[in-house]
């Protein structure tokens, strides 16, 4: 017979390769305490471990409170993808009964599992549908609720029916363009606008929209803008792919992106307002806090996306800076590496 079994604290679903980076965050941005790399659940209950457990890049924080969040910015890690806000622990016997009392606690249910990968399948198709796979880019993410699960053992399940992530599993992957795109960096982009899209209700990049991309070059997220409909001012010290160099809506400028003035910008593209200012410049974080300022300061830019690029170890009194600007929400990709981006509705 099934039983549930609540728990302390929460679990952290690091991004792939992240799990230093989460381990790090935690002790630094929130003070939190020791971290173990594994715990045995053999015969005992989960929660009587003391401190902090792996479970591949599942990461359970049984003394991990609400008092660390309310410290700290008010969001929870950045390094995690979805967080299990109210775990516990489902005993079962069979796969069925797992399934169905999943089933009785909620509709949408996400499996991350670094193990027993068939019998979280078998558990997973006993489940209602939720869409797992890469998504054609642009993207609507869905707002409804959905759990995370994980197999810890082949008869226990770590679960939380609320997670502060509406994707499963806290990730959003897409179809992949291996020809046409000048880089790889074009997934942010696709990533970072529906991310935006969700977060503050704005329509994607369309035709008609001016944008001024800094630090354009190859030309990643200029060539997703254009592919949206939109007129692209492109800046950096070298050209853009060839097609991107020909196309007519786009008007490339080798330049120090960050030393033109907004007002510049909106009689280059014959504006007072531009729709999308984009950034994914290498340049220290304090630079590029310091345009940003200039640009909301100038009321000349209506949504705003950037990536801040980390030099070597993380300065959280910066980021906490980042974090205080109005409207704005800060995330970590899935397609991001060792940086953050920000998102601003002016």
């Amino acid at each position: 017979m099934a039983k549930i079994e609540k728990l302390r604290g929460v679990a952290f679903l690091a991004f792939p390769e992240m799990k230093n980076l989460l381990s790090s965050e935690l002790a630094e941005r929130f003070g939190y305490g020791k971290i173990v790399e594994s715990a045995t659940i053999s015969g005992m209950s989960f929660d009587s471990f003391g401190s902090s457990s792996w479970y591949g890049d599942l990461l359970y924080c049984p003394d991990f409170n609400m008092d660390f969040f309310k410290e700290a910015d008010n969001t929870l890690p950045y390094w995690a993808r979805t967080v299990m806000v109210e775990p516990f622990l489902l005993h079962f016997d069979s796969i069925g009964e797992a399934a169905n009392e999943l089933k009785n606690i909620q509709r949408n249910w996400a499996p991350y599992q670094y193990q027993l990968f068939r019998r979280a399948s078998l558990i997973q198709e006993k489940l209602p549908y939720i869409n797992l796979k890469v998504r054609k880019f642009p993207v609507n993410i869905p707002n409804s609720p959905i759990g995370l699960y994980t197999l810890l053992d082949d008869k226990t399940i770590l679960a939380s029916a609320v997670t502060n992530s509406p994707l499963p599993a806290g990730t959003i992957q897409f179809e992949e363009d291996h020809e046409n795109p000048p880089s790889r960096a074009y997934l942010k982009i696709q990533e970072s606008l529906s991310l935006y899209h969700s977060f503050f209700g704005v329509d994607f990049p369309k035709e008609g929209d001016k944008c001024f991309e800094a630090g354009a070059c190859p030309g990643g997220w200029t060539w997703v803008l254009r592919q949206l409909g939109a007129d692209v001012l492109a800046v950096d010290r070298a050209e853009l792919a060839p097609s991107l160099m020909a196309d007519e809506h786009v008007k490339f400028m080798a330049h120090d992106a960050f030393t033109l003035k907004p007002e510049e910008v909106c009689d280059i593209l014959g504006c007072e307002q531009i729709d999308w200012l984009l950034s994914d410049v290498i340049c220290y974080p304090e630079r590029l806090f310091e345009w940003i300022k200039t640009w909301r300061e100038s009321g000349r830019a209506k949504n705003i996306i950037c990536t801040i690029k980390m030099q070597g170890a993380i300065n959280w009194q910066l980021i906490s800076e980042f974090a205080a600007i109005p409207n704005s929400k800060i995330v970590h990709l899935n397609y991001n590496k060792h940086e953050l981006t920000i998102m601003i509705k002016n």
